[in-house]
């Protein structure tokens, strides 16, 4: 598909066939690469004699690798909207040159973050709770993971690129390259190799490098609208600004959500003991998992409403996010009747205890009630970030997780009882209040943002 091919689809195609080219394998990436997770976490627990001290030691490690990746989200999802945004204007040079930007700006983000959390790794995995057994298993888990750390921010922070300019399929290749490789090297490094947990970091960071060289050599080549350029790659304090001022908000959601995680599991262990915290990691997975979709529809998407907004097309923009909206609250309302009232279907999938069954049947139906609204805080969100309204989406994303969801969990098992129950009730209440104020957000912010008398078309010809 040539450039101008591609723009015409932007700009003229239908909405909703756009939607689904671009988002089906936004969607399919997530669950491969949700997949792949487990999978490495298979092979380390079978690792003959010490595989469940292994697989804890490098659970220990993933809250560190997931703020890693949160780095990758705040260039790469800062810098992508922008650069659609730029593409719909017409102004490719300054597109690139954005992208040269955040190129340089994940380089940078890597050589910190290796460097500083090399020198750090034994104390703060010990802060997180490692003991004289699981330590040893962490600390070869991460160190060696930190060297690949370049790789993993190219592969996931300049994939958004690829998405940005319609490149959909290119950029589930680059997921599903990255999985499989490192499904096919896990069992041969760990085993073969004799490698055990040093084996896993191998095998996961040539997977990372494997997908950064892809695609870097897509960037670089003639296929696609945007092409990285060595003379892009020199900082603009301003694009630097803007991209990490509207990047901050997926940084947030994905750093804090082993908070929230940390947080639930220890007001549950503390108020129910261990079936509680059981319960909890069957809830807190299946939310994961079924969020899939609705993120992988709305992050498919953006790069249609962040063209169109910046080509002036607002009709365009609208009927998009229109389409958007009603998809993403039409499977969370679907996803919420199955949780609430058929919950024992999703929980077959993760235990044969009848006990931590009916448990988990019994908390799902408070944990999961505020999802029936929950699709139009994530589609807004989304929205205000394809938009390149970084205050909204960050204001958005600290509300729901820090200002009420981690208090309420704290809080409210002093005034409820059950305490259990307290806790449980903490995610439905953050769910609403937040989807609430996200929509009244969007209906007072979209007046202004998508009307060509206050907002003329003009008007968003800088917004980096």
């Amino acid at each position: 598909m040539n450039n101008t091919s591609m723009d015409e689809r932007f700009a003229q195609d239908s909405i909703p066939h756009l939607m689904v080219r671009l988002s089906v394998p936004a969607i399919a990436a997530q669950l491969v690469n949700a997949l792949y997770n487990v999978v490495d976490r298979m092979y380390i627990a079978r690792i003959p004699q010490v595989g469940d001290i292994a697989l804890t030691g490098v659970g220990l490690a993933f809250p560190i690798i997931m703020v890693i990746s949160a780095f990758a989200a705040l260039v790469g999802y800062g810098g992508a909207p922008l650069a659609s945004i730029r593409m719909g204007a017409g102004d490719k040079l300054r597109a690139e040159k954005i992208m040269g930007n955040c190129f340089t700006m994940l380089v940078a983000v890597a050589v910190v973050i290796t460097v500083g959390l090399s020198l750090t790794a034994s104390p703060m995995l010990q802060m997180f709770g490692a003991s004289e057994d699981t330590l040893p298993y962490a600390v070869d888990y991460l160190k060696i993971y930190l060297l690949g750390t370049i790789s993993v921010q190219i592969s996931l922070g300049m994939n958004q690129f690829l998405s940005a300019q319609g490149f959909a399929k290119t950029s589930m290749a680059t997921v599903c390259l990255g999985a499989a490789l490192n499904i096919a090297l896990d069992p041969l490094f760990i085993f073969v190799f004799d490698m055990g947990v040093q084996g896993a970091a191998w095998a996961t960071i040539l997977s990372q490098t494997a997908s950064a060289v892809w695609v870097l050599w897509f960037l670089t080549s003639s296929r696609g609208m945007l092409r990285l350029r060595l003379c892009n790659l020199r900082v603009d304090p301003k694009i630097a600004g803007a991209t990490l001022s509207l990047g901050l908000s997926p940084f947030i959601m994905q750093s804090t959500e082993s908070l929230v995680q940390v947080t639930f599991n220890t007001s549950l262990q503390t108020y129910g003991g261990d079936a509680y915290v059981g319960a909890m990691v069957i809830m807190s997975s299946l939310m994961q998992f079924f969020m899939m979709p609705i993120q992988g529809f709305a992050q498919g998407s953006q790069p249609i409403i962040s063209y169109n907004y910046g080509a002036g097309n607002y009709d365009r923009v609208k009927k998009a996010i229109r389409y958007m909206a009603g998809f993403c609250a039409g499977l969370a309302a679907l996803l919420w009747v199955v949780m609430v009232f058929f919950p024992s279907v999703p929980i077959r999938l993760f235990t044969d205890s009848p006990d931590l069954a009916a448990l988990t049947a019994r908390t799902m139906r408070i944990y999961f009630f505020g999802m029936l609204i929950f699709g139009f805080q994530m589609a807004f969100q989304q929205v205000f970030i394809a938009l390149g309204q970084a205050k909204v989406s960050i204001f958005i994303a600290v509300l729901r997780k820090l200002i009420l969801l981690i208090p309420l969990v704290l809080i409210l098992p002093h005034f409820i009882t059950p305490q259990t129950t307290g806790v449980l009730l903490a995610e439905p209440i953050a769910d609403i209040t937040a989807a609430t104020t996200c929509c009244v957000l969007f209906a007072i912010k979209s007046r202004q943002l998508l009307d060509p008398v206050k907002n003329p078309p003009e008007g968003t010809a800088n917004p980096s």
